[in-house]
């Protein structure tokens, strides 16, 4: 048996243990069905534009880097409408949190947000619903690249699941859009909220890594109510600016039938069983915090970076118990490690963008490095797969789009005006894509 067929199977088998039962024209979380940046199936255009293959632009209404999430031929994002202070009013509203003055030039802050959901027609584009959520007055304050709707909702078959971190939590009915129950779980960010809910087994499950406290949470997802809470564990840090994390929980079977929710964080990969909050496993990484990348899984081994200060990418098999630190880790790189951008595991060799838009090929058994090609800009957006392709978008609207393998070329750059920080979905052969402005839909 081929060395190619055995990883493709080991794949197979993988995704079927941790997909939400969403047929295969879905998007319902942060980087699709199976929340790895793939599409089955689809074949969205490689030549794209303003004026090229587009079906539909629709402008959106105030600031959000949180994805698409799409099923049943609508589309829902979140967004905040801010309520912009002047620059002495920014000021004094600063001077009022617990940052630094020192780092007042790196932070925005509003005077107030109002929290919103928007449903939004598949194939015409037509906004055709406006949720109201919330208005918060005095919000705290966040980094100047972050929006105050950064985390990606979350769609089962009659709710739609928004998560603003500290700003709130809510359950909204699909038919109605009646807000069926909300929560406030407080947390101190730092620089605002960014880990993206998922629902598992009826649990919505939260990352809740803030900078006054660390803890992995269930809720029920039918009525809110708190099911478990696990605190992270011990750090060394001189500061909570040194715990906080990002990232967004991967479910998995590992192959002696455990079901595990793994919770990337600030110095520790920590493994929970999903149904009860019990730790697993967990691994130490390093000093490496404020990770955002989600992580990967091929068989019984988890992908992951390790955020600022440490930027690294790590293998580790997932089969262990206690902490595995010194038996479980199967490799490491130090180079070409996002602290934003999300992996991509295909066909037996994971995808990379840094920060700084160079694109890094590794083979995911021993670490080593395939290939490496600068693509250009800054990027925060998760790449996807479909069509065999490869889709990178930056900061400055560009789109790269690449083949896979071993000999991948870049093939097409294409153009829009706006600033790409959303994760791209493919659905019915068509790209949909977020800026900052407008959701654009192309095929």
């Amino acid at each position: 048996m081929s060395k190619c067929f055995v990883l493709v199977a080991i794949v197979a088998s993988v995704l079927l243990s941790f997909s939400p039962t969403f047929a295969s024209d879905s998007w319902p979380q942060f980087r699709g069905p199976r929340g790895d940046g793939i599409a089955i199936e689809q074949s969205p255009p490689v030549e794209f534009g303003e004026d090229q293959n587009v079906t539909w632009k629709t402008d959106l209404p105030g600031k959000a880097w949180s994805s698409p999430v799409i099923s049943d031929d609508v589309i829902w994002l979140t967004t905040a409408i801010e309520r912009i202070p002047t620059e002495e009013e920014r000021e004094a509203l600063l001077k009022n949190t617990k940052n630094d003055a020192q780092k007042f030039n790196t932070l925005a802050i509003a005077k107030a947000i109002e929290l919103k959901l928007l449903k939004v027609d598949l194939e015409s584009g037509r906004l055709l619903q406006t949720v109201d959520l919330v208005t918060v007055d005095t919000p705290d304050a966040i980094h100047a690249t972050n929006s105050y709707a950064s985390p990606t909702p979350f769609l089962d078959d009659d709710h739609v699941y928004c998560h603003f971190g500290t700003f709130g939590t809510f359950c909204v009915a699909r038919s109605s859009g009646a807000v069926v129950w909300k929560r406030t779980l407080p947390l101190e960010h730092g620089v605002g909220p960014g880990s993206s809910p998922i629902v598992h087994d009826g649990r919505l499950i939260l990352i809740q890594d803030g900078m006054d406290r660390q803890y992995v949470t269930a809720l029920d997802a039918a009525t809110g109510e708190t099911l478990w809470a696990t605190d992270r564990p011990p750090m060394e840090a001189p500061s909570g600016d040194q715990k906080k994390a990002y990232c967004t929980p991967v479910v998995v079977t590992d192959s002696n039938g455990r079901e595990q929710v793994l919770c990337m964080g600030s110095q520790w990969m920590v493994s929970y069983n999903a149904a009860t909050g019990e730790e697993f496993w967990r691994v130490f990484h390093g000093k490496g915090f404020s990770v955002v990348p989600r992580p990967v899984i091929l068989g019984d081994v988890v992908f992951f970076a390790t955020g600022f200060a440490s930027r690294e990418f790590w293998a580790v098999r997932i089969d262990g118990v206690g902490d595995v630190s010194s038996t479980h880790v199967q490799w490491t790189a130090d180079k070409g490690a996002p602290t934003k951008s999300s992996p991509l595991l295909h066909d037996g060799l994971i995808y990379l963008v840094d920060d700084n838009g160079v694109a890094s090929c590794f083979d995911p058994e021993t670490g080593d490095l395939v290939w490496k090609k600068r693509l250009g800009g800054k990027f925060s957006s998760s790449p996807l797969l479909a069509g065999g392709h490869l889709y990178f978008g930056n900061h400055d609207g560009e789109v790269f789009v690449l083949t896979t393998g071993e000999d991948a070329e870049v093939i097409q750059t294409n153009q829009l005006n706006g600033q790409i920080m959303a994760s791209p979905a493919a659905i019915e052969n068509a790209l949909i894509v977020r800026t900052d402005s407008a959701l654009y839909r192309f095929e």
